[in-house]
């Protein structure tokens, strides 16, 4: 499977920080999250970059859960 460089240029990648304060909650719970499988990111070394549109599927999908 090919992945074209114009379906990666629109994807936008957020930083664990960046993901916690749209969360509302802790760079600690955002690991866990990642390590559990509960939010798909991509490792750069000792980082990791998680696609805004997985932040909205897993906040969608909370809110859906809680109702």
């Amino acid at each position: 499977m090919t992945t074209s460089s114009s379906e990666l240029g629109d994807v936008k990648f957020l930083t664990v920080a960046e993901v916690a304060e749209m969360m509302r909650v802790s760079k600690m719970t955002v690991y866990r999250l990642v390590h559990a499988g509960d939010l798909p990111a991509i490792r750069f070394g000792r980082s990791f970059r998680v696609p805004e549109s997985a932040v909205a599927v897993a906040l969608r999908n909370h809110i859906a859960d809680s109702a």
